[in-house]
Formats: structure tokens, C-alpha cells, sequence
């Protein structure tokens, strides 16, 4: 029998389009006579959908009329434990199942599906899933969290300052003076918890600052701003496995046609017409990055340290900056849900995206047949308190006696 596999894409995120891109190249990449792949899609408008007409990139030209062909849906779970998929609204007769899943495959790139929410809601339903869990999916996420951290843990990260909209917009005079007297010109301001560049700016003086900021609040209510390195040259690894064992890819550099590698670097860089439906896999790149060996093994040695001291699971791509002129590395940030799943990174090391999914789904597997071995409630016999005192809990719990 078949394992039905949820890939869940999509997504109330401005990454939403790239998550559908990222979604349909795994489902196709899946080993079918192991898995059977169930879309459901988020729209951004947070309504969920399944149907086989969902796996056909053509039709999301036009979406409206894909959604009106589409099954709209709820997650739930039916009376025996398992995790199903039910109409939305519930028939009142007929068929009210439309299908049952097995395992869940998170492919929902940036907000509400890469930072921990998903997580959670798969974990409510005691539902297996692929990839990173709650704390990991958050820590990773925040660029503020992850770099704090790292730096606990002593890995190498730009100086930065962060802060709330709301201090900003009560002291942005203080703000500015802390910045430039930690950090000096030029930074770099970005959304603490968005990813693939959006809403991310240079600032060169305190206007370039204030305009910044004031662009990145438009995504995000907190904000970090780091150090910029001039003489920069940007790479990226992917790592693979779990807090037992990891393997990391061979290393990639993204050519980028800007200072900061923009979204269109990322997902239209170089391709042609037609081409936008590749996602990562169209990005301008050199793969292998042209890097002596010594500074290929640090990189991915501190891609492996990164992935496990942020507990992740699955495949994560973990971006790193090189100070040529200091000929220093630094840890960028993590994606626990890259585009494409960064299967171009395996390919190298003959490692094809089938092999990928199915090791992703195995992880997936695994961490629930630990999970099981865990106590998570226990019996403490509470409500059977029969006297009053007992509605008062602990705090009234006892008297002193006269």
C-alpha cells in the first residue's frame, strides 16, 4: 500500500507563487509506486482546496476558474485518529471524504507555513511532517532569534541591531544613533521574518535609513538592521538529515545583478519565457562555487553546525556572505523550506530529487516513531477532588491551623 503523502502549498505569504512553483516540481519528483501525492492548497485568502487539477502549473493563470473546478476542503481528523481531508461546507449527504493522508509534506515557503505555524496545527493533529518542527520553523524564520542563537553558540554573524515598528515610531531618532554608532554606513535593512528578499534595502546615510525602514515596516512589525560587507561575494549550501545526522551539498554562489541579491535574482534570474516555472532552478548560478578547498569545507561545516544547533530536520539551504577583504565567512540566514527543496544542490553529488523526497518523507516517519516513545500527559486524578477547597488550587490550597 501506498504512502498518501499531504504536500501542502501555497500559502498567505509574498512568496505564495513560489510555493506552488516549488510544490509541483516535488510532487512530479515523488517515486509513485511508493507515494501517492495529495495536493492541498492554501489561497491567500486562507481557504484550502485539493484536486488533481491543482497539480497543472498552466491552469494557475487563471486561478479563479481553477478554484471554482477545485474541492475546497477542511483538515481534520476522523473518529478512528486518522488525518483526512473533509468538503468544505460538509454535505449533508453523499460523500463527505474526499481523501486520507498519511504523512504531511510542508512546501508553503515564508509566513504561516515556514515559521512554525504549519508545524503546529500538523502537530495538533498528530499528523507526521516532513521538514523542520514548531521551534526549529521559528527560530529559523526570525533573522533576530536565529542570529541570537548562533552567537551563543559562537558561529560567525554580522553585527546588527534590531527593534520593534513601535520603538521606531516613538524614538527613530534613538534608533538612528544606535545604529550609527554600532554599526557606521552602509547597512542593510531588512524584515526580520520575511524571506527571498523582499522588503530588503541598503541604506548609505540616515535618509537612505529612515526610507528603508520605513519600506520594510510595510512587511514586518519587527525589523533588523545589519553591517553591510562591501567586498561581498554571497553562497549558499544545503544540509540534509536531522539532529543525529547531517550531510551537506556542494556549494553554490548566486550571481546577482545588484548589490543585494534581489526576489527576480532568485526566481527569474536569466530565464527565458516559460521559464518563471522553475523557481530556484532558474536563478543565475555557479555550481560548484569556485572556492579554494579549505574555504568549501569551513562553509559546509558551518552549514551542518547551523542546521543542528537550530534543531532542524529535512533539507534546509543555510545562505552565507564572505568578506573578501577580511577574508572572513558569516552565517546569512537559514531557509528550513528553500525554493526548489535546493535539489539542484544534490544533483552533483548524484543524489536526484526522487532519492531527495523519499529521504524527506523517511525523516518525517522517523521523527514520529520517536515522538510515540514520549510521555506527553500524564493521569493526575485533579477533578476528583471532592471537597470545595479544591476549586481554589494550589494557592488556597492549605491552612494554618489554630
Amino acid at each position: 500500500m501506498k504512502t498518501r503523502v499531504g504536500v501542502f502549498f501555497g500559502g498567505v505569504s509574498v512568496e505564495h507563487e513560489v510555493s506552488v512553483i516549488s510544490a509541483l516540481q516535488a510532487v512530479k519528483a515523488m517515486d509513485d509506486q511508493k507515494y501517492e501525492a495529495v495536493p492541498v492548497y492554501i489561497s491567500k485568502d486562507r481557504q484550502w482546496y485539493t484536486g488533481e487539477e491543482l497539480l497543472d502549473i498552466e491552469a494557475y493563470k487563471d486561478l479563479n476558474k481553477l478554484l471554482e473546478s477545485a474541492q475546497q476542503i477542511t483538515v481534520t481528523t476522523s473518529d478512528d485518529g486518522s488525518v483526512v481531508l473533509q468538503k468544505n461546507p460538509v454535505p449533508r449527504f453523499g460523500k463527505k471524504i474526499v481523501a486520507e493522508i498519511d504523512v504531511a509534506f510542508p512546501i508553503v515557503h515564508g509566513t504561516f507555513g515556514e515559521d512554525g505555524v504549519l508545524q503546529g496545527f500538523f502537530e495538533l493533529l498528530n499528523l507526521p511532517y516532513a521538514g523542520c518542527d514548531v521551534l526549529s520553523s521559528a527560530s529559523g524564520m526570525d533573522k533576530v532569534a536565529m542570529k541570537q542563537i548562533l552567537r551563543d553558540s559562537s558561529l560567525p554573524v554580522l553585527d546588527y541591531v534590531w527593534f520593534y515598528s513601535s520603538h521606531w515610531i516613538e524614538d527613530s531618532e534613538d534608533m538612528i544613533t544606535m545604529i550609527e554608532e554600532k554599526l557606521g554606513y552602509p547597512v542593510i535593512v531588512k524584515p526580520a521574518n520575511l524571506g527571498s528578499s523582499v522588503g530588503i534595502k541598503k541604506a548609505e546615510n540616515k535618509e537612505e535609513l529612515e526610507e528603508a525602514v520605513e519600506e520594510a515596516m510595510e512587511f514586518s512589525s519587527k525589523l533588523l538592521v545589519e553591517k553591510m560587507v562591501q567586498d561581498m561575494k554571497e553562497v549558499n549550501c544545503s544540509v540534509l538529515g536531522d539532529y543525529e545526522d547531517v550531510e551537506a551539498s556542494v556549494i553554490e554562489e548566486v550571481l546577482k545583478s545588484e548589490e543585494i541579491l534581489s526576489y527576480e535574482d532568485k526566481y527569474q534570474g536569466g530565464s527565458k519565457e516559460g521559464e518563471g516555472a522553475k523557481g530556484m532552478e532558474s536563478t543565475d548560478r555557479i555550481i560548484p562555487a569556485e572556492l579554494p578547498e579549505p574555504l568549501t569545507n569551513e562553509i559546509q561545516e558551518l552549514a551542518k553546525d547551523t542546521f543542528q544547533i537550530l534543531g532542524c530536520s529535512g533539507v534546509s539551504r543555510i545562505d552565507f556572505l564572505i568578506d573578501q577583504a577580511e577574508d572572513k565567512v558569516y552565517v546569512n540566514e537559514i531557509n528550513t523550506i528553500p525554493g526548489s527543496l535546493s535539489f539542484y544542490l544534490w544533483d552533483p553529488a548524484g543524489k536526484d530529487y526522487a532519492t531527495l523526497t523519499d529521504q524527506l518523507i523517511q525523516l518525517a516517519l522517523k521523527r514520529k516513531r520517536e515522538r510515540d516513545k514520549l510521555v506527553f500527559s500524564i493521569d493526575s486524578n485533579l477533578f476528583s477532588m471532592q471537597n470545595a477547597e479544591g476549586m481554589k488550587g494550589s494557592k488556597n490550597g492549605s491552612k494554618r491551623q489554630s
